[in-house]
């Protein structure tokens, strides 16, 4: 029996409670490969499966539940750091917030099969005043579903996966070596694509006392909320004299917005990397004086600043009954004066 093949017999709860708490504590090393050869192992009757299933869930758990309390006690900060570590830092936290809106505590459930997301959820989970009992039951369900969805393959398919590892096995660890050169060529890979993209996005910023400033002076600078329609149900307060527009209509408005004005964007990555997107987009078209507001809302709430409550829309519930449509924001309709309130 080979090294490889052989520690795997022997260790192999500890190595799958091991990288699925690598995996959910943020680093970017996928446990799927190792739930897998845990499954082919079960399937060829060399592994426990309720041992291996019991490491790998209490793994997912135990990362889960320390995010969820550094969420509860550090808020948006962490967020902010997650964000800061993540290969894909514009999409981060507002995908989370509409997986959140759209299913609720399944939310949770579902985010595990989401790569990226399974370990933000957490601590947005705790930073948004959820109880711990609850969170407890459902990350724990979403942790058996996904470590056992993965081993349940791993031990159909076990013939198949068991040669393979006999074949990785026969190279001894310098097959492990050759994977993890190949991986950490693909985190570099992706590393660089996103410095790229902060380099063609780094531009000037506005802090919140400046606009604050702006306002004070009796400027009207134009300000556009870009955050989602979770983000926006869940703190329905805006910054004064914002309006609300969605991403993916800016393109769409754009025309009604006057060259001459100042723009300020928002959004709620902690980053402001969507912001910067979208101001590199109106940039591109002809609108100069636009920036991203340095730190978003939440640093604008920590100064004190004004805030207004956002105007709901309201739409019209059919006489049959069942949901209502959601509603549309309405377009901003900028003029020489100011924007619309």
């Amino acid at each position: 029996m080979n090294d490889v093949h052989e520690f795997l017999i022997r260790h192999g709860p500890a190595v799958l409670f091991a990288m699925v708490f690598v995996e959910q504590a943020g680093l970017p090393l996928p446990s799927a490969p190792w739930l897998l050869a845990g499954g082919a192992l079960i399937g060829i009757g060399k592994m426990n499966w309720l041992a291996a299933l019991a490491a790998a869930a209490t793994g997912s758990l135990f990362a889960d539940m320390i995010w969820f309390y550094v969420g509860r006690y550090y808020g948006h900060r962490v967020l902010r750091l997650l964000c800061g570590l993540s290969l894909e830092p514009d999409t981060c936290v507002r995908r989370t917030q509409s997986i959140f809106a759209r299913n609720g505590l399944r939310g949770i459930v579902i985010a595990k099969f989401i790569p990226g997301l399974s370990t933000l959820a957490p601590p947005m989970a705790g930073s948004g005043g959820m109880r711990a009992t609850r969170f407890f039951i459902y990350d724990g369900l979403g942790s058996l579903l996904y470590c056992g969805s993965f081993i349940l393959v791993g031990a159909l398919f076990s013939r198949q996966l068991a040669q393979v590892l006999k074949a990785l096995g026969s190279l001894g660890f310098g097959a492990l070596a050759v994977v993890g050169g190949l991986f950490a060529l693909y985190i570099g890979y992706k590393y660089f694509q996103r410095q790229r993209l902060l380099r063609e996005l780094r531009m000037a910023r506005i802090t919140v006392d400046e606009l604050h400033q702006l306002q004070a002076a009796g400027e009207n600078p134009i300000i556009l909320d870009l955050r989602s329609r979770a983000a926006l149900e869940e703190d329905s307060l805006v910054i004064r004299g914002a309006r609300y527009v969605i991403m993916e209509d800016v393109k769409r408005w754009q025309s009604e917005i006057p060259p001459d004005r100042e723009v300020v964007l928002y959004c709620s990555c902690p980053n402001e990397v969507s912001s910067a997107r979208v101001a590199l987009l109106l940039r591109r078209n002809g609108i100069a004086r636009v920036r991203p507001l340095l730190g978003g809302i939440d640093a604008w709430r920590e100064r004190n600043y004004p805030l207004d409550p956002h105007v709901q829309f309201i739409a019209v519930v059919p006489e049959t009954g069942g949901t209502p449509p959601t509603p549309e924001p309405l377009p901003p309709r900028f003029s020489a004066g100011g924007s619309t309130p």
